[in-house]
């Protein structure tokens, strides 16, 4: 399926220029965080662009220069090859453990459709996936609350968190520790807002905000961001406090066409694995369709399906445009933290 961006017709700006891949020198990045200047590693990237296997073998070649082994090629990205350095599980001193930055893998039984792919962590430790069962409330501030416990577990033992994921507003909010308002949830206006489209919701937090394009797209967010600012009116607002981390980010990078050919083979790939059941499954157990709906892509359109909305040709196709849109989506706000001064070192992923 083409992506729209690459469309030539009059009036469409072209595509933005992708960044460059660089190799990434490990060990470079093993002194920085020995000496101190490094106290987190974050490997983001669009939807398919193999995030969680280039976080793994970083986490990997860590390890070994932590027990003294040998790394192999001097760095990861650029390298065919790069994921068969041997090094293996035997004998390591573990160095390194990743942190999920995916709003939906949190979600116990939201397996084949966010894609947790828990095998290829192989013996690396990761965190912060199957923490909450599905249907249950889980916002950004929960999500703020967890990573600093887990990232001070990990670094009092004596280990480097890898954050690892493509959920930018997640990234942001604890690499450069926001100050989010303590609000407790409040039920029966959360079900209010539901009621209400998404324009309305967009409308009235407008007129009460400076509008940030990563809530304006997604109703759950509108609705918690309403939440806040009825809260603000009525109750003094305490805000959390946590510290900036000293982060080297690595942005994984491939082509447009690639991007969308492994996105559409995924699709195809979770759909024959039982994606549809995996969905029929949670209605089953008495997750809401609306909660469903709302927990977007995979989720929102095989719902539409199980529902008689959609055929399964239209669920399909919809769903593969839906993923390259947002996979657009996800590139175009890691470009603008790049803009806002966040240095990010794009790489090649390793080969599949």
């Amino acid at each position: 399926m083409k992506d729209s961006n690459d469309s030539l017709r009059p009036g469409v700006p072209p595509p933005a220029e992708l960044p460059s891949p660089e190799v990434i020198d490990v060990e470079a990045v093993f002194k920085g965080w020995k000496n101190g200047d490094i106290d987190l590693v974050c490997v983001l990237g669009p939807t398919a662009s193999g995030k969680t296997r280039y976080a793994v073998e970083f986490a990997r070649q860590l390890n070994a220069l932590a027990g003294g082994d040998t790394l192999g090629p001097s760095g990861l990205g650029m390298t065919e090859g790069a994921s068969g350095t041997g090094i293996t599980a035997a004998g390591l001193n573990m160095a390194a453990e990743i942190i999920s930055a995916d709003s939906r893998q949190v979600y116990r039984g939201m397996d084949i459709g966010t894609g947790k792919d828990l095998a290829e962590y192989g013996e690396i430790p990761y965190h912060l996936i199957d923490i909450v069962d599905a249907g249950e409330p889980y916002d950004l501030y929960n999500y703020q609350q967890d990573f600093e416990r887990v990232y001070a577990d990990i670094r009092e033992r004596g280990c480097l968190p890898i954050l690892c994921g493509g959920t930018g507003l997640y990234i942001q909010a604890v690499t450069s520790a926001y100050n989010l308002p303590v609000v407790p949830p409040d039920p029966d206006l959360r079900a209010e807002l539901e009621e209400a489209d998404i324009e309305e919701l967009r409308e009235a937090y407008c007129e009460r905000c400076e509008p940030d394009p990563a809530v304006m797209e997604s109703k759950r967010r509108l609705i918690r961001a309403l939440e806040i600012e009825f809260y603000k009116e009525s109750h003094p607002l305490e805000k959390t406090d946590f510290r900036p981390k000293k982060t080297f980010f690595i942005g994984t990078v491939i082509s447009r066409e690639e991007r969308n050919a492994r996105i559409d083979r995924r699709l195809d790939e979770r759909l024959a694995e039982g994606m549809i059941e995996e969905v029929q499954g949670l209605l089953d157990n008495g997750v809401p369709a609306e909660t469903l709906l709302r927990y977007g892509l995979e989720y929102k359109f095989v719902t539409e399906y199980l529902l008689g909305l959609v055929n399964r040709e239209e669920m399909r196709n919809l769903l593969a445009t839906a993923i390259h849109q947002f996979a657009k989506r996800q590139m175009t706000f890691f470009r603008g933290m790049e803009a806002k001064g966040t240095v990010i070192h794009w790489t090649s992923p390793l080969s599949q």
